[in-house]
């Protein structure tokens, strides 16, 4: 077996498996509602605000395992909106890491509404997120505060 640089992620497979989870918390405010985020003229918890608390749910149950200079990005969202919840409520989004495909890493995504009288299934659905080398990522996105962090000749021209 070949030895590791210091530097260098450990593979993903020493750090990232099947069942993997974590939560995320929201109470909604008017800035979380539809109307705010212009995603629709209702004063409810608007779907793109879900996705987001949802994605962070992801993001928690990957902390501190992709090791140094990696990342993760969405690159696949599939889900049901199923119930309306008003400001004041809150919600809990919880993240399984279900399938680990090379890098890619898919997601089972619940979102249940905290109550006292019910608990409702507010959301439900598959989030996929890719593993990525952060500088590449950036270059090819074209951030320029990443530039001076790139070898010359290095990603920042390639797309």
């Amino acid at each position: 077996m070949m030895a590791r640089n210091a530097a260098q992620a450990p593979p993903l497979e020493e750090t990232v498996h099947v069942g993997l989870s974590a939560s995320a918390s929201l109470t909604v405010t008017d800035s979380d509602t539809a109307m705010s985020l212009r995603s629709g003229d209702v004063p409810v918890l608007a779907t793109p605000r879900l996705v987001a608390l949802c994605e962070e749910a992801t993001c928690r149950a990957l902390d501190d395992r992709l090791g140094s200079g990696r990342t993760s990005v969405a690159s696949r969202v599939r889900f049901d909106h199923l119930v309306p919840v008003p400001v004041g409520s809150t919600v809990t989004a919880e993240a399984t890491l279900e399938k680990v495909e090379g890098r890619r890493l898919i997601f089972t995504i619940t979102v249940t509404l905290d109550s006292d009288d019910r608990a409702a299934l507010v959301a439900a659905g598959r989030i996929t997120r890719v593993v990525v080398e952060r500088l590449a990522f950036l270059a090819k996105a074209r951030c320029p505060e990443v530039a001076t962090d790139l070898p010359t000749g290095g990603a920042a021209g390639r797309t």
